[in-house]
């Protein structure tokens, strides 16, 4: 299940135009490259819970998953208990629809069916524990207790809850008898009380919830350096440079990588590009414009001779950008 029913208020303006889960990081929304992760893990049957702009995920992705919409936000633990019809008798895993993230899911899956615990969740070591709920855990891996966001100083674990789980079905005989359910406050901590056991599995792989627009920024152009490993459309016409359709950019133009260009993408003359530089799918450049770590979103124009440094540049047409493409 993907989890895609959130308002994204971190993200804002962003979101006032679009789901977050249809951000789009390099060639296609966030969420795609999730159901392109599944999918290389051999997760074949994929439902999607939706709340906000939820036409826009049903338009852009169609038959490819199934969707169940809430009316009613019903919590990061009831909406997923809605599908529970959905899972039937089977595990089943439970992703964010924010993750940036190159995980190896057939782990975390192996790891779930060997400990037989009711749950395990990915976590992996972070820097600031201020920003994550960080989990305790037992020398053999279960899981002993959570801090939420505590100060370094105070934080007992640096393992952050990545928000990617695997459960067994019995989960939901441990929720409280009500719609609205949150993994963190109801969930987890009933389990705790009832002595179940639950587990860890740690990754060292990359992950990124793009929480916050830093961190969409930081995510994308980490996938830019390779950071983290995403199937991408392009290919590298000189150094450091990778273009979707294959065409460089003009010979008058100052390119200096990592950079980033997508499909009928117009750049004018004497353009200056300093990398990380991302530029969308039919994105204009006006001529004598220079970027310096941006990111312009498809179907976005940027005026001739103007200068962006460390920027988001978007429009408010960046949903019909998106399903041009799909």
């Amino acid at each position: 299940m993907v989890l895609a029913a959130g308002l994204g208020t971190r993200l804002r303006p962003l979101t006032y135009e679009i789901t977050k889960p249809m951000v789009p990081v390099l060639d296609r929304p966030v969420m795609e490259h999730i159901v392109d992760l599944l999918a290389k893990h051999g997760f074949e049957q994929v439902i999607a819970n939706l709340h906000y702009f939820p036409d826009s995920i049903r338009e852009y992705f169609g038959e490819r998953i199934s969707y169940r919409f809430e009316a009613e936000l019903l919590g990061t633990a009831g909406g997923v208990r809605a599908c529970a019809e959905f899972f039937g008798d089977d595990a089943f895993l439970v992703i964010s629809g924010d993750a940036l993230t190159d995980i190896d899911l057939t782990a975390l899956a192996k790891r779930h069916r060997d400990s037989g615990g009711i749950a395990t969740l990915a976590v992996k070591k972070v820097a600031d524990t201020r920003e994550y709920g960080v989990v305790l855990h037992d020398s053999d891996g279960r899981i002993t207790g959570f801090q939420e966001k505590p100060a370094p100083e105070e934080a007992l674990s640096d393992l952050g809850n990545c928000g990617i789980y695997v459960f067994s079905p019995q989960i939901f005989d441990y929720f409280p008898e009500r719609p609205f359910v949150d993994w963190a406050q109801d969930v987890f901590p009933a389990l705790l009380e009832n002595d179940l056991p639950f587990h860890i599995h740690e990754v060292g792989e990359y992950w990124n919830d793009v929480g916050s627009l830093s961190e969409l920024r930081q995510g994308t152009f980490d996938a830019l350096r390779g950071e983290l490993h995403l199937d991408i459309e392009g290919e590298e016409t000189s150094p450091g440079v990778i273009v979707a359709d294959g065409a460089p950019p003009p010979g008058d133009a100052e390119v200096e990588g990592p950079v980033w260009i997508g499909r009928d993408v117009t750049i004018g003359a004497g353009v200056r590009l300093m990398g990380p530089v991302v530029l969308g799918d039919g994105a204009r450049v006006g001529d004598g414009a220079q970027l310096r770590e941006s990111i312009v979103f498809p179907g976005t124009e940027l005026a001739a001779g103007s200068i962006t440094i460390g920027a988001i540049a978007g429009h408010s047409g960046i949903l019909e950008s998106l399903r041009s493409r799909s």
